[in-house]
């Protein structure tokens, strides 16, 4: 890793996160939405998923830092564990009239979350 990237402030670090999350969603929410046919689209608004990626990049922060104070080697095992547990509430979607391509749609957008925040946070660890 690059001392540039090992100065930048965290704070920094976690806005870059946020708008590229932000972007990705965006992108994933226009594709979904577009080979979305017949379902009930839950999530798939830019009203409802950019509030709540802003929301999991704040979670994500506060996880990792509790997780890396307490148990700093569990990160590896909790962040994928957290990302699974996140998609439960998209499966369950299934049953309510949500179609495939949404809840692939909100899981991928759970795992640029994730993955935006892991980037953004990583240089913390040394």
């Amino acid at each position: 890793m690059t001392t540039a990237v090992r100065s930048t402030p965290v704070p920094a670090r976690l806005g870059v996160a946020l708008v590229a999350a932000a972007l990705v969603n965006l992108l994933i929410g226009v594709v979904a939405s577009a080979l979305d046919d017949g379902g009930i689209a839950i999530g798939l608004q830019p009203a409802v998923f950019l509030p709540a990626t802003v929301l999991g990049v704040a979670l994500g922060t506060a996880g990792w830092f509790a997780v890396r104070r307490i148990a700093p080697r569990a990160l590896p095992v909790v962040v994928p564990v957290v990302l699974a547990l996140t998609w439960i509430p998209d499966l369950l979607l299934l049953g309510q009239g949500a179609t495939v391509v949404n809840v692939v749609g909100l899981m991928a957008m759970h795992l640029v979350i994730a993955v935006s925040v892991v980037l953004a946070l990583r240089p913390t660890l040394r």
